[in-house]
This record gives structure tokens, C-alpha cells and sequence, in this order.
């Protein structure tokens, strides 16, 4: 089972300035291939379909706590193309064509699909397919692909990173990279321990190391790039058998951390009239408001 928290990851910096553009970009690392739903999807069903779970709990718990990460990941990319969109369009009648600046941008299911949020889709608006999911049941085989999922997910945060220099995308980046980094070493440590091959020597894919980015070193700095969750309070604690050590890069501790990070509040998104989002006037928000009270006995 999941549990949800309405908490966000880490706390975005507010948007300065609307980049419908940057925010088409960003969605790559939402619906890519090699996308936060990608990497999200692929654990899930491998975690869903692990066979031996007793047996090989090690690794059926790096899968499963890696998951529930993902799912925030996925979170905090919507909320990113969110934040960035907010501003594009301004209120107006219908035949003051309020939504015109859409006709510029790249993406237009934008403004006609999602009222000016985030899609479950790349970033030329083609939709998330479930044909991205590998799972194969062979435990080395699943390993491996997640070790080439991560570095691809990594190559494309860094390029979208190099894309566009919007501060609240490239917050959300950078913190995402030296996450994807932890992810891609527990990969390459698991698949050691499976199969004795130190695939540690492979990284970082690409050579770069994240300091090279500036968003990315403050994360680093509070020693992110360390720890691996759990997202659980009890379950999932013999991932220590394999993230445990030094980080080959840096030297530092390897840290198994028992439950979820502190995270952040949620961004409030603010209504967009001339989307007709959510479409509640202030005489309908009163009389659902009675109604709500009238329901809790208040």
C-alpha cells in the first residue's frame, strides 16, 4: 500500500516570469521515454512482479523504496510545469481571445487540453505509453535496464537543464539530478552484488559530475546525493545490504534513511478564469461552501 503526503519534495522557488516554451521542454522529464514516468512505471510493475521477494528482499526492497520515490518525482515535475506556465494568458471575454498567446507556443495541448498544466506526455505533446515498461522477471536483466533508465534520465535532465535557464525549472533539475545520481549508483551496487561486476566504474553517465551545475550543488551540499529513502516507516530495511559503503565519486557515507524526507507544502495553483478552471463562480464557491457545512452538521 501507499501512503500520500501533501508535501512536495523540496520547496520551488516561485516563478519570476511565464515560459510556456520551457515548460514544453520540461515535459521530456515528465512523459519522455526516459522521463520521471518512466522510471516511476518501470519499479512499479518490477515491484509489483518481483518474483522471490523473500529471497531476494535486498533487492526487492531497493525496487520498492526507489518507487515510491518516483511517484514524488513525477509530482514535482508537474508542479514545476505548472509554476512555469502560471501567467501565459490573461482574463478576458471569449471574443477578446484570451488564450491567443497559446497559438506561439510550442505545445498547444496546453492551453486547450489541461487548462495550463502539466500533461502525461513528452515534449511535443505525443502521450505516455506503456510500452516504455520492461520488466522481464530476470532479476540481473531488470537491473540493468534501470542502471541504463537512469543515466538516460540523467542525460536528459541535463540537457533540458542546458535548454532553458528559468530558476524554478532549473531548481526542480537540479535537485532531480543528484537524486537520479543516488538511483544509478544503488543500480550499479545492486547489480555488483548480484552478479560480482563493479559497474560503479561506469559513472558518471555522462562524465560530468552534478557540481558542474549550479542548481544542483546546494542539493548536493545538504548531502542528497548520500541518502536513500525508504518512504517507509517499517518495510523496506534490507536495502542496507546494499546501499551501504562510500559514494565512489566523493567518499562520503552511504546513508539508509528510515522513512520519507521532510519535503515541503504544496503549491497552491491559482484559478484560470479565462480557462473556465475550475469554473466555480464566487456565488456558486458560497452555496457550495453552505452545503459543506450543512453536511458537517456546522
Amino acid at each position: 500500500m501507499f501512503q500520500r503526503q501533501n508535501r512536495l519534495l523540496i520547496e520551488l522557488p516561485d516563478s519570476p516570469y511565464a515560459d510556456a516554451n520551457a515548460a514544453a521542454a520540461v515535459q521530456e522529464l515528465m512523459g519522455g521515454k526516459f522521463g520521471e514516468m518512466s522510471t516511476l512505471n518501470n519499479y512499479l510493475y518490477q515491484s509489483f512482479n518481483f518474483r522471490g521477494k523473500k529471497k531476494f528482499k535486498p533487492f526487492y526492497d531497493l525496487v520498492a523504496s526507489i518507487t515510491a520515490e518516483e511517484m514524488g518525482h513525477v509530482e514535482l515535475v508537474a508542479a514545476t510545469i505548472n509554476m512555469v506556465l502560471t501567467g501565459t494568458t490573461k482574463p478576458g471575454a471569449p471574443d477578446s481571445t484570451p488564450l491567443q498567446e497559446g497559438l506561439n507556443k510550442r505545445n498547444s495541448y496546453f492551453f486547450i487540453q489541461t487548462a495550463q498544466t502539466a500533461l502525461a506526455g513528452d515534449s511535443m505533446g505525443r502521450p505516455w505509453a506503456g510500452d516504455n515498461v520492461f520488466n522481464s522477471g530476470n532479476l540481473v536483466l531488470d537491473l540493468l535496464h534501470n542502471f541504463f533508465l537512469e543515466c538516460g534520465a540523467r542525460t536528459h535532465k541535463m540537457r533540458v537543464y542546458e535548454m532553458t535557464d528559468h530558476p524554478t525549472a532549473r531548481a526542480m533539475i537540479g535537485y532531480l539530478l543528484v537524486r537520479g545520481g543516488v538511483h544509478v549508483l544503488a543500480y550499479a551496487k545492486a547489480l555488483e552484488m548480484a552478479t560480482g561486476v563493479d559497474i560503479k566504474k561506469l559513472i558518471p553517465i555522462p562524465s560530468l559530475s552534478n557540481e558542474q551545475f549550479e542548481a544542483a550543488r546546494k542539493y548536493e551540499a545538504m548531502g542528497l546525493g548520500n541518502k536513500l529513502y525508504t518512504f517507509s516507516p517499517h518495510d523496506f530495511k534490507d536495502v542496507v545490504w546494499i546501499w551501504s559503503g562510500q559514494n565512489p565519486q566523493t567518499g562520503a557515507k552511504l546513508e539508509v534513511i528510515q522513512g520519507s524526507p521532510e519535503g515541503a507544502p504544496m503549491p497552491d495553483l491559482g484559478e484560470l478564469p479565462e480557462e473556465f478552471a475550475p469554473g466555480i463562480s464566487h456565488e456558486e464557491f458560497m452555496e457550495i461552501a453552505e452545503r459543506l457545512k450543512k453536511n458537517a452538521g456546522l
